[in-house]
């Protein structure tokens, strides 16, 4: 896993268990909803799937996005909406952070210790 390159106040916070090879997930917890720091290794994947509502911004790297079967691109400053309930994948094309807001408390569970 490459640097992650957030700072010690975010790598300090649970990190999630995610079930994604690659991908790495620090939690800040709050009453009814989550905010989500991820990392992902370049050319990593995230099969389809589905949650609850989700909002993210880009820091670094580039994702092709598929939600409902529409494909776009993402890039560092750009912000991705994936409503509740869509099927959506992800293809990362390089090292990749961001951060992002899940309308689920629960999204993530922290790794046992």
């Amino acid at each position: 896993m490459a640097d992650t390159c957030f700072p010690g106040l975010i790598m300090n916070l649970p990190e999630a268990d995610v079930p994604f090879p690659g991908v790495r997930v620090w939690i800040s917890q709050a009453a009814d909803h989550q905010v989500v720091f991820i990392d992902v290794d370049s050319a990593g994947e995230v099969p389809p799937h589905s949650h609850g509502e989700q909002w993210e911004t880009v820091i670094e790297g580039e994702v092709e996005l598929t939600v409902a079967g529409v494909t776009k691109r993402y890039g560092p400053g750009d912000s991705l909406h994936i409503p509740a309930g869509a099927v959506h994948s992800a293809r990362f094309l390089s090292h990749y952070r961001s951060v992002g807001v899940f309308a689920e408390r629960d999204r993530y569970k922290p790794k046992a210790p």
